[in-house]
Protein backbone atom coordinates (compact mmCIF):
# COMPACT_ATOMS: atom_id res chain seq x y z
CA UNK A 1 0.00 0.00 0.00
CA UNK A 2 1.44 3.02 -0.69
CA UNK A 3 0.52 6.58 0.54
CA UNK A 4 0.40 10.08 -0.72
CA UNK A 5 1.32 12.44 2.35
CA UNK A 6 0.60 15.95 3.04
CA UNK A 7 2.35 18.93 4.96
CA UNK A 8 -0.44 17.84 8.02
CA UNK A 9 0.75 14.64 9.45
CA UNK A 10 -2.47 13.36 10.30
CA UNK A 11 -3.68 13.58 6.68
CA UNK A 12 -2.70 10.91 4.36
CA UNK A 13 -4.38 9.67 1.22
CA UNK A 14 -4.83 6.45 -0.48
CA UNK A 15 -2.04 5.87 -4.07
CA UNK A 16 -5.40 5.49 -6.01
CA UNK A 17 -7.89 7.25 -8.01
CA UNK A 18 -9.42 8.20 -5.22
CA UNK A 19 -6.96 9.26 -2.95
CA UNK A 20 -5.31 11.16 -6.04
CA UNK A 21 -8.59 13.23 -6.22
CA UNK A 22 -8.68 13.90 -2.49
CA UNK A 23 -5.06 15.27 -2.81
CA UNK A 24 -5.94 17.11 -6.10
CA UNK A 25 -8.72 19.29 -3.63
CA UNK A 26 -6.55 19.66 -0.92
CA UNK A 27 -4.12 21.36 -3.15
CA UNK A 28 -6.35 23.46 -5.05
CA UNK A 29 -5.98 26.67 -4.80
CA UNK A 30 -9.02 28.85 -3.61
CA UNK A 31 -9.33 30.44 -6.81
CA UNK A 32 -9.68 26.67 -7.99
CA UNK A 33 -11.73 25.47 -5.63
CA UNK A 34 -14.74 28.51 -6.11
CA UNK A 35 -14.27 26.81 -10.18
CA UNK A 36 -15.27 24.07 -9.30
CA UNK A 37 -17.89 24.56 -7.17
CA UNK A 38 -19.11 26.96 -10.52
CA UNK A 39 -18.74 24.08 -12.23
CA UNK A 40 -21.57 22.40 -9.93
CA UNK A 41 -23.58 25.67 -9.58
CA UNK A 42 -22.80 26.05 -6.18
CA UNK A 43 -24.69 27.61 -3.93
CA UNK A 44 -27.91 27.45 -5.89
CA UNK A 45 -31.89 27.56 -4.51
CA UNK A 46 -32.99 23.94 -3.49
CA UNK A 47 -34.52 22.54 -6.13
CA UNK A 48 -36.87 20.18 -4.31
CA UNK A 49 -40.31 22.12 -6.15
CA UNK A 50 -38.36 22.55 -9.11
CA UNK A 51 -39.55 20.83 -12.12
CA UNK A 52 -37.16 18.34 -13.66
CA UNK A 53 -35.08 17.61 -11.10
CA UNK A 54 -36.16 14.86 -9.04
CA UNK A 55 -37.70 11.96 -10.38
CA UNK A 56 -41.05 12.59 -8.38
CA UNK A 57 -41.77 16.02 -10.12
CA UNK A 58 -40.70 15.40 -13.55
CA UNK A 59 -42.88 13.66 -16.26
CA UNK A 60 -42.38 9.78 -16.52
CA UNK A 61 -41.38 10.25 -20.32
CA UNK A 62 -38.42 12.34 -19.70
CA UNK A 63 -37.48 10.05 -16.44
CA UNK A 64 -37.46 6.85 -18.62
CA UNK A 65 -35.29 8.85 -21.23
CA UNK A 66 -32.61 9.63 -18.02
CA UNK A 67 -32.20 6.40 -16.97
CA UNK A 68 -31.42 4.93 -20.24
CA UNK A 69 -28.11 6.91 -19.86
CA UNK A 70 -28.01 6.75 -16.21
CA UNK A 71 -29.72 4.21 -14.16
CA UNK A 72 -27.88 5.45 -11.16
CA UNK A 73 -30.54 7.39 -8.47
CA UNK A 74 -29.23 9.06 -5.43
CA UNK A 75 -31.79 8.52 -2.21
CA UNK A 76 -30.70 11.47 -0.09
CA UNK A 77 -31.27 10.71 3.72
CA UNK A 78 -31.48 13.62 6.31
CA UNK A 79 -33.99 14.31 9.30
CA UNK A 80 -35.50 16.55 11.38
CA UNK A 81 -33.40 17.83 14.55
CA UNK A 82 -32.86 20.68 16.11
CA UNK A 83 -29.89 22.29 15.22
CA UNK A 84 -29.67 25.08 17.92
CA UNK A 85 -32.08 28.45 17.20
CA UNK A 86 -30.21 29.88 14.69
CA UNK A 87 -30.63 26.69 12.13
CA UNK A 88 -33.41 25.21 10.54
CA UNK A 89 -34.77 21.95 12.24
CA UNK A 90 -34.34 20.74 8.30
CA UNK A 91 -30.43 21.58 8.65
CA UNK A 92 -29.71 17.79 7.21
CA UNK A 93 -32.42 17.51 4.62
CA UNK A 94 -31.53 20.68 2.70
CA UNK A 95 -27.84 20.24 3.17
CA UNK A 96 -27.44 16.44 1.48
CA UNK A 97 -30.33 17.82 -0.83
CA UNK A 98 -28.29 20.75 -2.44
CA UNK A 99 -25.15 18.30 -2.55
CA UNK A 100 -26.98 15.94 -5.06
CA UNK A 101 -28.66 18.72 -6.77
CA UNK A 102 -25.08 20.01 -7.95
CA UNK A 103 -24.07 16.51 -8.62
CA UNK A 104 -27.30 16.23 -10.52
CA UNK A 105 -26.89 20.04 -12.57
CA UNK A 106 -23.19 18.64 -13.40
CA UNK A 107 -23.95 15.44 -15.08
CA UNK A 108 -26.94 17.16 -16.63
CA UNK A 109 -24.28 19.67 -18.45
CA UNK A 110 -21.96 16.58 -19.25
CA UNK A 111 -25.02 14.40 -21.04
CA UNK A 112 -25.53 11.74 -18.65
CA UNK A 113 -27.79 13.12 -15.89
CA UNK A 114 -28.34 11.19 -12.64
CA UNK A 115 -31.50 10.51 -11.16
CA UNK A 116 -32.34 12.19 -7.87
CA UNK A 117 -35.12 10.45 -6.12
CA UNK A 118 -36.93 12.43 -3.13
CA UNK A 119 -36.06 12.27 0.78
CA UNK A 120 -37.93 9.04 1.95
CA UNK A 121 -37.46 10.04 5.47
CA UNK A 122 -37.82 13.54 6.49
CA UNK A 123 -37.77 12.63 10.06
CA UNK A 124 -35.25 10.43 10.68
CA UNK A 125 -33.98 7.60 13.00
CA UNK A 126 -31.88 9.15 16.08
CA UNK A 127 -29.81 7.75 18.70
CA UNK A 128 -31.01 7.59 22.06
CA UNK A 129 -29.19 10.94 23.36
CA UNK A 130 -31.40 12.45 21.17
CA UNK A 131 -34.27 11.40 22.99
CA UNK A 132 -36.27 14.71 24.59
CA UNK A 133 -34.97 17.50 22.53
CA UNK A 134 -37.85 19.12 21.52
CA UNK A 135 -37.35 19.99 17.68
CA UNK A 136 -35.97 16.76 16.92
CA UNK A 137 -38.90 13.93 15.56
CA UNK A 138 -37.69 10.42 16.67
CA UNK A 139 -38.58 7.65 14.54
CA UNK A 140 -38.53 3.83 15.45
CA UNK A 141 -35.29 2.12 13.44
CA UNK A 142 -38.07 -0.59 12.25
CA UNK A 143 -39.95 2.39 10.19
CA UNK A 144 -36.49 3.76 8.93
CA UNK A 145 -35.38 0.33 7.69
CA UNK A 146 -38.83 -0.74 6.15
CA UNK A 147 -39.07 2.48 4.76
CA UNK A 148 -35.87 2.38 2.87
CA UNK A 149 -35.90 -1.65 2.13
CA UNK A 150 -39.46 -0.63 0.19
CA UNK A 151 -38.13 2.44 -1.50
CA UNK A 152 -35.33 0.49 -2.97
CA UNK A 153 -37.33 -2.08 -4.16
CA UNK A 154 -39.65 -0.01 -5.87
CA UNK A 155 -36.35 1.81 -7.59
CA UNK A 156 -35.30 -1.17 -8.41
CA UNK A 157 -38.19 -2.56 -10.07
CA UNK A 158 -38.36 0.82 -12.24
CA UNK A 159 -35.29 0.15 -13.69
CA UNK A 160 -32.89 1.99 -11.13
CA UNK A 161 -30.49 -1.05 -10.19
CA UNK A 162 -27.84 1.02 -9.18
CA UNK A 163 -28.87 2.61 -5.63
CA UNK A 164 -27.10 5.15 -3.54
CA UNK A 165 -28.41 5.78 -0.50
CA UNK A 166 -26.56 9.57 0.88
CA UNK A 167 -26.64 10.19 4.73
CA UNK A 168 -26.73 13.66 6.76
CA UNK A 169 -27.10 12.34 9.58
CA UNK A 170 -26.15 9.93 12.76
CA UNK A 171 -28.49 7.22 11.78
CA UNK A 172 -25.98 5.42 9.41
CA UNK A 173 -26.57 2.02 11.51
CA UNK A 174 -30.25 2.05 10.39
CA UNK A 175 -29.15 2.72 6.68
CA UNK A 176 -26.70 0.14 6.62
CA UNK A 177 -29.06 -2.76 8.64
CA UNK A 178 -31.60 -1.59 5.63
CA UNK A 179 -29.67 -2.53 2.65
CA UNK A 180 -28.39 -5.71 3.84
CA UNK A 181 -32.15 -6.46 4.83
CA UNK A 182 -33.13 -5.41 1.75
CA UNK A 183 -30.73 -7.70 -0.16
CA UNK A 184 -31.39 -11.23 2.19
CA UNK A 185 -35.05 -10.42 1.20
CA UNK A 186 -35.27 -9.89 -2.02
CA UNK A 187 -31.54 -11.25 -3.12
CA UNK A 188 -31.34 -9.03 -6.39
CA UNK A 189 -28.61 -7.72 -8.97
CA UNK A 190 -27.24 -4.45 -8.93
CA UNK A 191 -25.29 -1.96 -7.05
CA UNK A 192 -26.76 -0.85 -3.25
CA UNK A 193 -24.19 1.63 -0.99
CA UNK A 194 -24.73 3.93 1.50
CA UNK A 195 -22.16 7.26 2.73
CA UNK A 196 -22.03 9.48 5.05
CA UNK A 197 -21.17 12.30 2.60
CA UNK A 198 -19.46 14.02 5.34
CA UNK A 199 -17.26 10.88 6.83
CA UNK A 200 -16.19 10.51 3.02
CA UNK A 201 -14.21 13.39 2.70
CA UNK A 202 -13.61 13.80 6.46
CA UNK A 203 -10.16 15.11 5.92
CA UNK A 204 -11.38 18.35 4.83
CA UNK A 205 -12.75 18.75 8.17
CA UNK A 206 -9.58 18.71 9.65
CA UNK A 207 -8.18 21.57 11.45
CA UNK A 208 -5.56 22.91 9.75
CA UNK A 209 -3.47 25.76 9.02
CA UNK A 210 -5.01 26.65 5.73
CA UNK A 211 -7.00 30.29 6.15
CA UNK A 212 -10.55 28.74 4.56
CA UNK A 213 -10.15 25.45 7.34
CA UNK A 214 -12.13 24.33 9.35
CA UNK A 215 -11.09 25.75 13.08
CA UNK A 216 -13.04 22.97 15.22
CA UNK A 217 -13.80 19.13 14.89
CA UNK A 218 -16.80 18.49 13.70
CA UNK A 219 -19.71 17.34 16.20
CA UNK A 220 -23.13 18.94 15.48
CA UNK A 221 -25.07 21.85 14.65
CA UNK A 222 -21.47 23.45 15.10
CA UNK A 223 -18.63 25.26 13.15
CA UNK A 224 -18.63 22.86 10.38
CA UNK A 225 -22.52 22.18 10.09
CA UNK A 226 -23.25 25.82 10.18
CA UNK A 227 -20.78 26.83 7.93
CA UNK A 228 -22.26 24.07 5.06
CA UNK A 229 -25.37 25.87 5.53
CA UNK A 230 -23.63 29.35 5.37
CA UNK A 231 -22.67 28.90 1.35
CA UNK A 232 -25.61 26.11 0.57
CA UNK A 233 -29.03 28.16 1.90
CA UNK A 234 -28.15 31.13 3.90
CA UNK A 235 -31.85 32.29 4.36
CA UNK A 236 -32.74 29.59 7.15
CA UNK A 237 -29.74 30.38 9.48
CA UNK A 238 -30.11 33.17 11.73
CA UNK A 239 -26.34 33.76 13.01
CA UNK A 240 -27.51 36.76 15.51
CA UNK A 241 -29.15 34.44 18.10
CA UNK A 242 -26.53 31.58 17.53
CA UNK A 243 -25.40 30.29 20.83
CA UNK A 244 -22.31 27.82 21.40
CA UNK A 245 -22.07 24.52 23.49
CA UNK A 246 -20.23 21.91 24.68
CA UNK A 247 -21.49 18.85 25.97
CA UNK A 248 -20.78 16.45 29.40
CA UNK A 249 -18.25 13.22 29.61
CA UNK A 250 -18.03 11.09 32.56
CA UNK A 251 -15.33 9.21 31.26
CA UNK A 252 -11.53 10.68 30.23
CA UNK A 253 -11.27 11.28 26.74
CA UNK A 254 -9.87 9.17 24.07
CA UNK A 255 -12.14 6.38 23.94
CA UNK A 256 -15.50 7.67 21.25
CA UNK A 257 -14.61 9.96 18.18
CA UNK A 258 -16.53 12.90 16.78
CA UNK A 259 -18.94 12.92 13.87
CA UNK A 260 -15.67 12.00 11.23
CA UNK A 261 -13.67 9.70 12.77
CA UNK A 262 -11.05 12.37 13.07
CA UNK A 263 -8.85 10.54 15.62
CA UNK A 264 -9.41 6.88 14.80
CA UNK A 265 -10.41 5.95 18.27
CA UNK A 266 -11.67 2.84 19.47
CA UNK A 267 -14.93 3.66 19.25
CA UNK A 268 -17.57 5.73 16.39
CA UNK A 269 -19.92 8.25 18.59
CA UNK A 270 -22.40 5.61 17.95
CA UNK A 271 -21.19 2.76 19.51
CA UNK A 272 -22.27 3.52 23.24
CA UNK A 273 -24.46 5.26 25.82
CA UNK A 274 -23.80 6.75 29.19
CA UNK A 275 -20.86 7.68 29.06
CA UNK A 276 -21.76 11.61 28.61
CA UNK A 277 -25.19 13.39 29.11
CA UNK A 278 -27.96 13.42 26.94
CA UNK A 279 -28.42 16.24 24.75
CA UNK A 280 -31.24 17.68 26.52
CA UNK A 281 -29.18 18.22 30.34
CA UNK A 282 -25.81 18.61 28.67
CA UNK A 283 -26.39 20.85 25.44
CA UNK A 284 -30.46 22.29 25.51
CA UNK A 285 -29.31 24.84 23.08
CA UNK A 286 -29.22 21.87 20.31
CA UNK A 287 -25.34 22.61 19.73
CA UNK A 288 -22.39 20.44 20.19
CA UNK A 289 -19.65 22.96 19.51
CA UNK A 290 -18.97 26.60 17.92
CA UNK A 291 -21.31 27.58 15.84
CA UNK A 292 -20.17 31.37 15.91
CA UNK A 293 -17.48 30.70 13.83
CA UNK A 294 -18.97 28.72 11.06
CA UNK A 295 -18.87 30.96 7.63
CA UNK A 296 -19.55 29.79 4.20
CA UNK A 297 -15.66 30.31 2.86
CA UNK A 298 -14.60 27.36 5.15
CA UNK A 299 -17.55 24.85 3.90
CA UNK A 300 -16.01 25.59 -0.03
CA UNK A 301 -12.96 22.80 -0.06
CA UNK A 302 -15.02 19.88 1.83
CA UNK A 303 -18.07 20.62 -0.27
CA UNK A 304 -16.05 20.69 -3.60
CA UNK A 305 -14.63 17.65 -2.06
CA UNK A 306 -17.91 15.50 -2.20
CA UNK A 307 -19.11 16.82 -5.40
CA UNK A 308 -15.94 15.41 -7.14
CA UNK A 309 -16.21 12.44 -4.94
CA UNK A 310 -19.56 11.54 -6.24
CA UNK A 311 -19.40 12.21 -9.73
CA UNK A 312 -16.01 9.95 -9.23
CA UNK A 313 -18.64 7.06 -8.16
CA UNK A 314 -21.02 7.80 -10.76
CA UNK A 315 -18.20 7.61 -13.22
CA UNK A 316 -16.62 4.71 -12.09
CA UNK A 317 -19.99 2.56 -11.64
CA UNK A 318 -21.22 3.69 -15.58
CA UNK A 319 -17.51 2.52 -17.09
CA UNK A 320 -17.93 -0.84 -15.52
CA UNK A 321 -21.78 -1.62 -15.53
CA UNK A 322 -23.26 1.26 -18.17
CA UNK A 323 -27.02 1.61 -17.70
CA UNK A 324 -29.52 -1.56 -17.96
CA UNK A 325 -26.39 -3.65 -17.07
CA UNK A 326 -25.94 -5.34 -13.91
CA UNK A 327 -23.29 -7.10 -11.65
CA UNK A 328 -23.38 -11.19 -12.51
CA UNK A 329 -26.53 -11.99 -10.99
CA UNK A 330 -25.36 -15.62 -10.28
CA UNK A 331 -22.63 -14.10 -8.38
CA UNK A 332 -23.84 -11.56 -6.32
CA UNK A 333 -27.52 -13.36 -5.23
CA UNK A 334 -28.51 -17.21 -4.78
CA UNK A 335 -30.61 -16.58 -8.01
CA UNK A 336 -30.12 -17.75 -11.31
CA UNK A 337 -29.56 -15.18 -14.74
CA UNK A 338 -32.33 -17.50 -16.59
CA UNK A 339 -34.47 -16.34 -13.38
CA UNK A 340 -34.24 -13.10 -13.70
CA UNK A 341 -34.50 -12.65 -17.18
CA UNK A 342 -37.86 -11.06 -17.15
CA UNK A 343 -37.38 -9.35 -14.05
CA UNK A 344 -34.13 -7.25 -15.66
CA UNK A 345 -36.19 -6.31 -18.60
CA UNK A 346 -37.31 -3.01 -19.47
CA UNK A 347 -40.03 -1.78 -17.66
CA UNK A 348 -43.06 -2.68 -19.05
CA UNK A 349 -41.96 -4.67 -22.31
CA UNK A 350 -42.47 -7.51 -23.63
CA UNK A 351 -41.91 -10.01 -21.56
CA UNK A 352 -41.27 -7.84 -18.17
CA UNK A 353 -42.07 -8.99 -14.39
CA UNK A 354 -41.94 -6.79 -11.68
CA UNK A 355 -40.34 -7.41 -8.84
CA UNK A 356 -43.39 -7.66 -6.62
CA UNK A 357 -44.17 -11.17 -8.83
CA UNK A 358 -40.43 -12.10 -7.36
CA UNK A 359 -40.35 -15.90 -6.10
CA UNK A 360 -38.98 -15.10 -2.27
CA UNK A 361 -36.32 -17.53 -1.62
CA UNK A 362 -34.31 -18.39 1.41
CA UNK A 363 -34.89 -17.96 5.04
CA UNK A 364 -34.79 -14.04 5.82
CA UNK A 365 -38.22 -13.42 3.14
CA UNK A 366 -40.89 -11.57 4.58
CA UNK A 367 -43.78 -14.18 5.32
Amino acid sequence: MNWIRTENPAIVFEDNEVGRLKKKIWDASEEEIDSILKDYEIPSPSELGKPGCYIQNTPRIKCMEKRKRNDIVFVPVGCTENHGVHANSGLDTFMVTQILEGVRRYTAKNGYEVNLALPPLNYGGHPYHHLGMPGTVVMPKEVVEETLIYVMAGLWNDGYRKIIIVNNHGQLWMLESAIHEFMKRFQLPGIFRVLDWHRAVREFFTPDGKSDSIKTNFIHADESETSVALLLFPGMIDMSVVKDAQGESFLPDGHFDTSVDPFRRPHRWSEGEGHSAIERYATPEGVVGKPSLGNPKKAKRPIAAILSYLTLVIDQILEKFPSGTVPPVEKVTLRTEKEMEPFLKEPLSEGWKSVYELPQIGVFHKL
